[in-house]
């Protein structure tokens, strides 16, 4: 009689299967106390985290730090009271911890004399403004359209109403430094002749044209080397004295271009030429 195996016994792998199964599951994320508590710790922190930046934005927006005065620490010629309240009260929106500085800077900066402002915040209530004024030196005529701007001592062009005593500069748009620097310079040499700059030309090509405050011309031309413009202002200031006993008349234009001499116009159009 054949013995038969028991019907059961092949069973057993799947037994140890579900054991396995039943292991791994209590091995999981629930069944790791460690890992829920550093879970729960993490929620918990990024909770309190959340609630501490809502409960500091709304501290910040109290009325308590309401801004309470606005200081001025610059001495001011150009700009005015008013000037300075229509900027402050047109951008500074908030409190003393929320209010824009970047903004209100932008907004003082664009008043017409102002050339750069810094604002910074003074504990409990205030903002300290600092205003720097540009200093014009010249007024500056486009050769394209005929519009006047001012020239500050830094060379750069602002607009703003003067009515100023200042030399008129027509030129390149970069070269405001440059001529603030030559008109200094013809000034001097034309001190002997009790004369000075009016109005100062800086052609398309570097060549150099004065207008003298009793509205002579002076054409210099171009400035290969520095000394090349003195050598030829020069000239012509030492020979001004026996100049005025020759001519007799008031000189409308003396060109100097020429290597050694210089030739005038008189302003009834005659003209003297190879004046030594």
């Amino acid at each position: 009689m054949t013995e038969h195996q028991p019907a059961f016994g092949k069973t057993l792998p799947a037994a140890h299967g579900a054991a396995g199964r039943r292991g791994s599951a209590e091995s999981g994320f629930w069944h790791r106390p460690d890992w829920m508590n550093l879970v729960s710790d993490v929620v918990i922190v990024l909770a309190l985290v959340g609630l501490s930046f809502a409960a500091v934005k709304a501290v910040l927006r109290l009325p308590v730090f309401s801004l309470q005065e606005l200081v001025v620490t610059s001495s001011l010629n150009r700009v005015t009271r008013a000037q300075i309240e229509y900027a402050a009260n047109s951008s500074m929106r908030g409190n003393f911890f929320t209010v824009d500085l970047e903004g209100a800077r932008k907004a003082f900066e664009n008043l017409p004399w102002v050339r750069r402002a810094q604002l910074l915040r003074r504990w409990p209530g205030a903002i300290e403004v600092f205003l720097e004024e540009h200093e014009a030196v010249a007024y500056w005529r486009s050769t394209d359209s005929g519009d006047t701007r001012l020239v500050n001592s830094h060379g750069e062009m602002f607009d703003a109403a003067s009515n100023a005593d200042m030399p008129v500069f027509s030129g390149p748009a970069d070269a405001g430094l440059v001529m603030i620097e030559r008109r200094k310079y013809f000034d001097a040499l034309l001190k002997p002749m009790g004369r000075r700059v009016l109005a100062l030309t800086l052609s398309g090509r570097q060549a150099w044209q004065l207008k003298l405050d009793d509205g002579m011309i002076l054409e210099l031309g171009t400035d290969e080397d520095k000394a090349s413009l003195e050598r030829r202002l020069s000239r012509f200031v030492a020979a001004w004295p026996q100049l005025q006993e020759r001519a007799g008349k008031k000189i409308a234009v003396a060109d100097l271009r020429y290597p050694s001499g210089f030739a005038v116009r008189m302003m009834d159009g005659e003209q003297r030429k190879g004046v030594q």
